[in-house]
């Protein structure tokens, strides 16, 4: 009798309502498992015969359809592979190839120690503000790094604001874009730390990335650095052009957490726009079997 009433609950709907549906993890088989004995085959269920697809099934078509309309539009040889996660934790800096370490100094990293097939995208200096560029990145989803020189961004830091709520670190490239590495002490640590406190007062968050002119430092640069909080100083193995990628090593491949510099320019510099240098460089990636991931998730 109480088994009916149950089953009569069920079918009229009254059972308790189920919790509010979201995300849900389908475990992995286990390795060992073998299939139960005499078990028949499963019954194709009668009610979901000839069903539309799970919403988690149809979600992926229209993110698929999204994504390809949009290398389309911007003239992608096809969309960009998605990177995976982020870490959980930021991988473990060791003094290996890529990777320079000093006590009580900033690492300073060319490639970031990653099995994941991965590589960063950096932009530095901040002369084009060019808002197509930030559409054009928002639109295929491609996560980017910056690296701003108060002298070139201060007339319009609204740009950038821009860019960081997209989800781009606005990181530090000194005050006046100068060669550290001819300054004393005093000269560099203002340079470096006096655009810490710009940069926290126009975007409302402190870098902890910060990136020398031209690539130039010693150590005054990284002991001024440590003194207002910076916490790594990322270089680059990749250089990237409108028309060209200029490479540091022979085999002129990209590797696993390999980072590659670009600028804010446009076309009186390049006699191309910065949405022309997104294209040129995503195809490149994509065409090697790379994804660009978010260097402030790996450092």
């Amino acid at each position: 009798m109480l088994a009916a009433v149950c089953l009569s609950a069920v079918l009229a709907g009254c059972a308790a309502p189920a919790a509010p549906a979201g995300p849900k993890a389908v475990p992995a088989p286990e390795a060992n498992a073998a299939p139960e004995a005499n078990a028949a085959p499963a019954a194709p269920d009668a009610d979901h015969a000839g069903a539309p697809p799970l919403a988690e099934e149809a979600n992926s078509a229209e993110v698929v359809a999204r994504q390809e309309a949009a290398a389309q539009h911007w003239g992608l040889e096809r969309p960009p592979l998605k990177a995976p996660p982020r870490p959980a934790t930021k991988p473990e800096l060791t003094p290996v190839q890529g990777v320079k370490l000093a006590d009580g100094r900033p690492p300073v990293v060319f490639r970031v120690p990653t099995d994941d097939k991965v590589v960063f995208l950096t932009v530095d200096d901040g002369d084009e503000k060019d808002p197509e560029f930030s559409r054009m990145a928002a639109d295929l989803g491609i996560p980017l790094s910056t690296y701003v020189s108060d002298y070139l961004a201060r007339e319009d830091y609204g740009y950038f604001r821009d860019l960081h709520a997209q989800g781009v670190e606005i990181n530090n490239h000194t005050i006046n874009h100068r060669n550290l590495k001819v300054l004393d002490y005093d000269t560099q640590r203002e340079e470096i730390c006096t655009q810490q406190d710009q940069l926290e007062k126009q975007i409302g968050v402190r870098p902890r990335l910060f990136r020398p002119p031209y690539g130039e430092y010693n150590d005054d640069t990284l002991r001024a650095a440590a003194s207002c909080g910076v916490q790594a100083v990322p270089m680059w193995n990749e250089e990237a052009f409108p028309d060209h990628m200029e490479w540091r090593y022979d085999d002129r491949k990209l590797h696993p957490g390999d980072i590659i510099l670009t600028h804010f320019r446009g076309t009186d510099i390049w006699k191309a726009s910065m949405p022309d240098l997104l294209r040129k460089v995503v195809n490149d990636v994509t065409a090697q079997g790379f994804a660009l991931a978010r260097l402030d998730d790996y450092l």
